[in-house]
């Protein structure tokens, strides 16, 4: 008969890291699920035009803002997500649209844009930075801002000749030309956004 005494039993706990990491994922996904709610409302304000399917909206701007403010990888989720409802069929859309229509290539431009704007929110200049470099930070940021809006034109043209037929230069006179302005001022404008230190 043995008498040496049986092992006690171990029981571990959970590792202490899961709660974290269930807070960080639902953190992540609020982030990306309230960007492609900014995108839905703020592309609400829209103004159809006569001439062409495509109306003049804010939702670059909230691309770029989305992008900006939370950063390429969440931006990009949340054009994502708010594409997908309106493949879905979801009112997400100006005017409370959904489906895929002859405008939707520009919505699948707000991920490009998004991307690169995440970049641009990214672009800083740390405190004590001389105004030379503050300056330089600030172009960088507007420049970056503007490509970001070119891009969105690069899918949403191709894609509107393909859904309406027309030549080309319809295409550029219905997609391109009344919206030049506009996206210059909504880059302008998107660069002014800051990101939160929380979300560097």
């Amino acid at each position: 008969m043995s008498t040496n005494p049986r092992p006690a039993v171990r029981v571990e706990a959970a590792p202490a890291a899961a709660a974290p990491r269930v807070h960080r994922v639902a953190r992540e996904a609020a982030l990306v699920l309230s960007g492609a709610v900014a995108i839905a409302l703020i592309g609400q304000i829209a103004l159809p035009l006569p001439f062409t399917p495509v109306p003049v909206t804010l939702g670059t701007f909230a691309a770029l803002g989305v992008g900006g403010v939370l950063g390429s990888r969440r931006g990009l989720a949340a054009v994502s997500l708010f594409a997908a409802a309106a493949a879905l069929g979801a009112p997400v859309l100006a005017g409370g649209n959904g489906g895929i229509t002859a405008s939707f290539g520009y919505v699948l431009g707000y991920g490009l844009a998004a991307l690169l704007a995440g970049r641009a929110g990214a672009t800083s200049v740390s405190r004590g930075a001389g105004a030379m470099a503050a300056l330089r930070a600030s172009a960088v940021r507007v420049g970056l801002m503007l490509l970001a809006s070119a891009l969105v034109y690069a899918p949403g043209l191709v894609w509107l000749k393909a859904a309406t037929g027309a030549s080309w230069g319809a295409v550029l006179a219905m997609g391109l030309a009344p919206f030049v302005i506009g996206d210059l001022l909504k880059s302008f404008a998107a660069a002014l956004l800051p990101r939160p230190t929380a979300l560097r």
